[in-house]
């Protein structure tokens, strides 16, 4: 069966709102790559916290003593992939990122539970073991959101038969500028 290529908008964000509270979606944990300071790609497994059609952004939270925290602040550019019931989705968008205790930070604090909030009150992402204290002031501190705003979707359905893949793009405000059929 062939979508009509409005359906796959509708489709694609429609599954990506119902993983935020779907931890069984494929897209609940998103492959989240940005290039580093050396040019190196990196990858990362991340959850995704909330999803704004409207505006096409993906939210996810992170510790900004993380090196992809730095690293997105020299270079904010990232692709996004999820995976689920034959569909992949590759996303490519710009990162903002929100600092603890700002607006968006503290709205997205307030409504996580007592114990996600407890795992950004260790030793800084990555460093050493045997040399980082336990236990690092205020958690909270350490808390940043990476709102991505999406200008490409790139939807793939795997099949036996008849592979379909199709190009959506979004402009700057989250419209829909522009979308076709390409080969798979």
């Amino acid at each position: 069966m062939t979508l009509r290529l409005d359906e796959i908008d509708s489709d694609s964000w429609n599954a990506l709102e119902n993983a935020v509270k779907d931890p069984e979606s494929g897209f609940h944990f998103l492959t989240v790559a940005s290039v580093d300071q050396h040019g190196k790609p990196q990858a990362r497994t991340m959850v995704l916290r909330n999803v704004n059609r409207k505006h096409r952004t993906l939210e996810i939270h992170t510790d900004m003593r993380s090196p992809k925290w730095q690293t997105l602040g020299s270079n904010r550019d990232v692709s996004v992939l999820g995976y689920s019931n034959r569909t992949q989705l590759r996303l490519q968008g710009t990162a903002e990122l929100h600092v603890a205790h700002s607006e968006v930070a503290a709205n997205a604090w307030q409504q996580l539970s007592r114990r996600t909030q407890k795992t950004y009150a260790g030793a800084a992402p990555g460093s050493d073991i045997d040399t980082s204290p336990n236990e690092v002031g205020n958690p909270e501190n350490h808390f940043g959101v990476l709102l991505i705003r999406i200008s490409l979707l790139d939807w793939c359905r795997l099949a036996r038969e008849n592979n379909q893949r199709a190009l959506l793009q979004y402009n700057v405000a989250g419209t829909l500028t522009s979308c076709k059929w390409v080969n798979p």
